[in-house]
């Protein structure tokens, strides 16, 4: 018998949310064994931003993305760098 990965479970809240002419992608999902849902938003940079805990239900996880949204804005998605760049001599 051969171990496989899990299935993962995406939500049907998952999508793309455009506010400010910025869209970013909003996925909402878990592992087919666990109970916990996890929330990830993706910028049009490619940038993943991942909430540290789990949330009870795909509703919970949702409702996170949309308070930060009413919080902070589109701002809180968008790459913020702060790298200071080496000079080389």
């Amino acid at each position: 018998m051969s171990d496989r990965d899990p299935n993962i479970i995406t939500s049907g809240l998952s999508g793309h949310v455009t506010e400010d002419g910025v869209t970013v992608d909003v996925k909402i999902y878990r592992l087919e064994l666990d109970h916990g849902w996890a929330l990830e938003v993706v910028n049009d940079k490619g940038t993943s931003i991942v909430w540290d805990m789990l949330f009870d239900s795909d509703d919970e996880a949702l409702a996170a993305f949309n308070l930060t949204l009413e919080e902070e804005g589109m701002e809180a998605f968008e790459d913020k760098s702060n790298v200071v760049p080496f000079r080389l001599n």
